[in-house]
């Protein structure tokens, strides 16, 4: 997540440079941030093993639904901030949340995971 935060600010930053850097930033920021298996795994070990198949499937679509909730921000944001500012915004703050969800993650190695959540 790191890398990702540094590319997307090296991004941000090149501004009108060649195309070519344009499209190495992207390469850089989709590989950097292309742990999907890795945030499937880990959201699946944070519950028992009579949720995990269930978690497996609605985290990313918790994800996919909330690019509705982004897109409708930066409309909002569009009008007064302009297209390049509110989508650094944008970026920052959702990089932000993920930054302070990792840290409240629950270190599940050398964990027991069979086990099962009360429902």
């Amino acid at each position: 997540m790191l890398l990702t935060a540094v590319f997307y600010i090296g991004y941000f930053m090149v501004g009108g440079g060649s195309l070519f850097m344009f499209y190495c930033f992207c390469f850089l920021i989709g590989w950097s941030s292309g742990y999907w298996a890795v945030f499937v795994t880990v959201s699946a070990e944070q519950f028992g093993t009579n949720l995990r198949a269930t978690v497996a499937v609605t985290a990313p679509n918790f994800v996919r639904g909330l690019t509705v909730v982004l897109t409708m921000a930066f409309k909002i944001l569009k009008t007064p901030l302009g297209d390049v500012p509110s989508a650094a915004l944008i970026g920052a703050i959702t990089i932000l949340i993920a930054f302070v969800a990792l840290s409240q993650l629950e270190e599940t190695f050398g964990k027991d995971l069979d086990y099962f959540e009360q429902v």
